[in-house]
């Protein structure tokens, strides 16, 4: 059953999305070599920050499902689909955030663990806010919200004071906590995608979307 699924699962990702939003990040990694002197490791962290944001913004788009309306009654559910369409993606997602770290002059990369966590945070966030879209509302394509919700999210953080923040620096006293937090946000990210991926047991009548 899966096999033949494999091909329509494939042509449904939005992979033009994916393609600008990873190329978009990965020119703004290379722009830290631009310069003749190799910037510090604080501009190096914000660069990561700002590229891990942007893939983020592409992975918005990946629960998108122009036939989601026509393929609710078929006999692999909605939970086996998107774990396809993860699978096909997040291989790729790891390449390319290697790709990205690579890209920073050594100087410049900050501890690669932490800054890995907060972009896994960031991503899987983004996917959580699209799951939840796709779980509560009849659309087919959630993208262009999920990518709204994520700026308002990111703007949020950013007004955070960094004490009790996401945005901590290396040499902040507050490091460490903030990347318990970042841990707490991929948890929670998570577990808001393993409970909202699938079909409701008892289907619900889902928000109507206004148009026009």
């Amino acid at each position: 059953m899966l096999r033949p699924l494999l091909p329509a699962v494939w042509r449904t990702v939005p992979w033009r999305v994916l393609a600008a939003a990873g190329a978009a990040g990965l020119l703004l990694a290379g722009s830290t070599r631009i310069p003749d002197g190799e910037p510090g490791a604080g501009l190096g962290l914000f660069v990561l920050r700002m590229t891990a944001l942007v893939g983020a913004f592409g992975l918005a788009f990946v629960l998108d499902d122009p036939a989601r309306n026509t393929s609710t009654g078929t006999p692999v559910g909605r939970a086996v689909r998107t774990v396809l369409r993860l699978a096909f993606v997040a291989p790729l997602a790891a390449l390319w955030w290697t790709a990205v770290l690579l890209l920073l002059p050594a100087a410049t990369r900050p501890p690669t663990a932490p800054v890995t966590l907060q972009a896994a945070g960031t991503a899987v966030a983004a996917l959580a806010l699209a799951t939840v879209a796709v779980r509560f509302t009849d659309r087919a394509e959630v993208g262009r919200s999920t990518a709204a919700w994520l700026t308002a999210v990111a703007l949020l953080v950013t007004v955070v004071p960094d004490r009790w923040g996401l945005l901590a620096a290396p040499d902040d006293p507050w490091w460490q906590a903030a990347q318990i937090r970042w841990a707490v946000v991929l948890c929670a990210a998570l577990v808001a995608c393993a409970l909202w991926t699938p079909e409701p047991l008892v289907r619900r009548r889902p928000i109507p979307v206004r148009t026009g």
